[in-house]
């Protein structure tokens, strides 16, 4: 047996949980709180862990896999499709306003356009995992502006899903043809789990079913674990598979998995934030801090826009709403920065986008919980409704959204 590992590991859980705590306490989310605590026994911490970095690791990608199916789980495929084709021209919107702070910064730093390519998409990258967890958190889940903010979400990993392939091309010098290689592979994994997602939803139903609520656990959990995996390998985004295999699934049989993987994914959902404040050096932030902070704000307006125009449709509340929910950024853009630092692009950047990533990662969701409050304020003469009328961000209603 390890018994250093399973001291760090009992350590670690325990401290989530009284993170958690404090959180219910304060009323706040708890993903701030856990990224700062991962901050604190990291590399450089107070007291850095030495034997459980391995397993957090994995457990982290765990949890943002669960975190994308259980917001699979809650629509169906002719949704999604609906609403991405209604995304598609504010997600082209949001493409261009997030990257562009992070490709003017690093040509205005004279990085390069290499690492231009690279620090725009550390800026346009939304944190699935953290939005997935605050849209639950918040009880946003219902709301008419949440699947416009999820089909943003998917918009975001199948550009990622382009974007990997060629920035991985550009780093390695591999010249055109590998990167159109790399590309079309991506691009037929997406359309081909698409495609099994839309028309053979209920033939995976069937081979998921189960009368044992072990079973089913086992069945749904591996097989959104393999596509997963496959997709991933496939430089395609582990959490557009996960999100697909979600998708797929429909009736009781989602709610059953819903209710069986809902504590599976808190615990590794947990893990997942505090992994990237262990991998985070506080001694490399400073020397970028004024750099980071300016990314940050522009990287709030940027979002706060797309969400706005986004959800032009719901109430000013909602769009506001919407476009906090957007803010947080996280893992996707410390992909891309190690991509780069592992290809020697710019040592700076990883640090950079290490301090972007905290800043906003804490602030946003700080921003959503503050987003009703101050709707109310700045919106109150035009959010009255007669009183036999239910608030519209209360319902639900797709084809408006």
């Amino acid at each position: 047996m390890h018994g250093p590992l399973l001291i760090e590991l009992g350590l670690v859980i325990l401290g989530l949980g009284m993170l958690g705590a404090l959180s219910v306490r304060l009323s706040i989310s708890p993903i701030p709180l856990y990224l700062l605590g991962g901050l604190a026994f990291g590399a450089g911490g107070l007291v850095p862990l030495a034997t459980s970095d391995e397993f957090i690791s994995a457990g982290a990608e765990i949890g943002i896999i669960l975190l994308l199916f259980t917001l699979g789980l809650e629509y169906t495929a002719d949704e999604l499709v609906g609403v991405l084709r209604r995304a598609a021209p504010v997600g082209l919107l949001d493409l261009v306003l997030g990257a562009a702070p992070g490709a003017i910064a690093a040509l205005l730093l004279g990085w390069g356009p290499i690492a231009a390519v690279a620090l725009a998409g550390v800026t346009y990258m939304t944190s699935s995992g953290i939005t997935a967890k605050l849209l639950g958190d918040l009880g946003w889940l219902g709301n008419r502006e949440t699947p416009v903010v999820l089909s943003l979400l998917v918009f975001e990993d199948l550009a990622m899903a382009a974007y990997l392939p060629v920035l991985t091309a550009l780093l390695g010098r591999t010249g055109l043809g590998g990167g159109s290689l790399s590309l079309g592979i991506a691009l037929v994994t997406v359309a081909v789990v698409l495609l099994v997602t839309l028309r053979y939803g209920p033939v995976v139903e069937r081979f998921l079913h189960s009368p044992s609520d072990e079973v089913l656990v086992l069945k749904v959990l591996g097989l959104t674990l393999l596509v997963a995996g496959v997709a991933q390998r496939l430089q395609v985004s582990a959490a557009v598979g996960a999100f697909l295999v979600g998708i797929a699934l429909s009736g009781p049989l989602a709610h059953a998995a819903r209710e069986l993987l809902t504590p599976l994914r808190d615990l590794f959902a947990a893990v997942f934030f505090v992994f990237f404040g262990l991998h985070t050096d506080p001694a490399a932030l400073p020397p970028v801090a004024g750099i980071a902070l300016a990314l940050a704000a522009a990287g709030i307006v940027t979002k706060m826009v797309t969400g706005w125009v986004a959800a032009r449709r719901v109430s000013p509340i909602g769009r506001l709403r919407a476009g906090t929910a957007l803010v947080p950024r996280g893992e996707f853009s410390i992909v891309i920065a190690g991509l780069a630092v592992t290809a020697h692009a710019r040592p700076q950047l990883g640090a950079l986008a290490a301090a972007y990533v905290l800043v906003l990662a804490v602030v946003g969701p700080l921003l959503a919980r503050g987003a009703e409050p101050l709707g109310r304020w700045l919106f109150r003469g035009r959010t009255r409704r007669p009183a036999q009328r239910p608030p519209d961000e209360a319902r639900r209603q797709p084809d408006e959204a």
